[in-house]
């Protein structure tokens, strides 16, 4: 039978050799097709880059005498064309900017990518959902324009649903579009706890985020950035918690689950802490030290946990550059982008606001979230 097979004179050896040729090509072409279908868009997101998360550009803006001379200098550069008079105006307009560039990104993308970016429009949509929630429960009204904000078809079918619904149909409304438990039962209390509920939202986002489908080869960086993003969002909750004089049983119900760098017993621990500064101090050893080490010198002048929240997203913005380059050929380069273009919309938004108030360049500047060494 062998002797059969292995004969060169039989058609049953080129048979052999056919498969051997195919099953070798389909295993070297496939990771292959997965570079080439990354070849275009992360070429074109390095080209656009994010400008206003860099010092440089920043300062070239955050100076301008009037909303409107900023508005200018802004839409000179490439990739902008805001308008709106109004402070409102002109922020909606730059939310209008970020979803056109997720749509842009899904355009030019592979459609095995459709889902990821599906999940960061969703997460915007649900910034109006998470807020009308909160006005529900204040007894305040809520603004039907919000509708045309959202994209999402099953957002904007749950948004419709809460504004029409009273606070008591909240919780089976949101049982019926599959959200985790603890959302739901938050909202069968008489009053809710914003904190909570940020969090609630929070951890659906990022299992939506970890649970979408990727190309072959983008499942191991995608993961990494979801295990950081809820590290961080850890973090987040246990400082506020313990600005806010939270117990650290409350703050336990805080967390989302285990990420990149910290454990359970790491978790514990941080619940434990008696301050904000002993939290810092048990984060020793972890990416996150070093950047809420550097900012605790503000933290003491206002006891802001703002300041925290803010180094905390730098070292974010440090996080998917370095995953960027690590995976440059494949989603690499797509998650730093949709990650740097979020925080440089906000960046905007805050210059438009400060601008438009009056506020000092000096403060306007505290606020931003900026690439570390630019």
């Amino acid at each position: 039978m062998l002797e059969t097979i292995f004969d060169p004179n039989n058609y049953a050896f080129w048979l052999l050799i056919l498969i051997i040729i195919a099953g070798a090509i389909a295993i070297i072409s496939r990771p292959f097709s997965t570079y080439v279908k990354f070849v275009y868009p992360n070429a074109k997101f390095e080209t656009i880059g994010n400008p206003y998360i860099r010092d440089s550009e920043l300062n070239k803006i955050v100076d301008s005498k009037n909303i409107n001379d900023f508005k200018d200098a802004v839409n000179n550069s490439k990739n902008y064309k805001i308008s709106g008079e109004s402070i409102n105006e002109i922020q909606s307009s730059f939310d209008k900017n970020l979803l056109e560039t997720i749509n842009m990104m899904k355009k030019d993308s592979s459609k095995k990518m459709n889902k990821f970016f599906d999940s960061y429009i969703e997460k915007f949509g649900l910034f109006y959902v998470k807020n009308a929630i909160k006005n529900k429960f204040e007894g305040k009204e809520i603004d039907e324009k919000i509708i045309d904000k959202i994209v999402l078809p099953d957002t904007k079918k749950l948004i419709i649903k809460i504004i029409s619904s009273e606070k008591e149909e909240l919780k089976n409304i949101f049982k019926d579009h599959g959200f985790e438990e603890e959302l739901y039962q938050l909202l069968s209390k008489e009053k809710i706890d914003h904190l909570k509920l940020d969090t609630a939202f929070d951890k659906h986002i990022i299992v939506n985020i970890k649970k979408t489908k990727v190309p072959y080869k983008c499942d191991k960086a995608k993961n990494y950035f979801v295990n950081f993003l809820i590290d961080i969002r850890n973090i987040k909750n246990a400082l506020r918690g313990k600005q806010l004089g939270y117990e650290s049983d409350i703050i336990k119900t805080l967390f989302i689950g285990e990420g990149q760098e910290i454990a359970k017993w790491k978790l514990k621990e941080i619940s434990e802490s008696d301050s904000v500064p002993q939290i810092i101090s048990s984060l020793q050893g972890t990416t996150y030290y070093e950047f809420l080490k550097n900012a605790i010198e503000e933290y003491n002048k206002d006891k802001s946990a703002q300041v925290l929240e803010n180094a905390l997203d730098c070292n974010l913005l440090k996080i998917v550059k370095d995953i960027s380059q690590q995976n440059y050929s494949t989603i690499g380069p797509t998650i730093r982008f949709i990650v740097s273009k979020e925080f440089e919309i906000n960046n905007l938004k805050i210059i438009t606001k400060g601008i438009g108030e009056g506020l000092s360049t000096d403060f306007i500047r505290s606020l931003f979230v900026k690439e570390a060494g630019t």
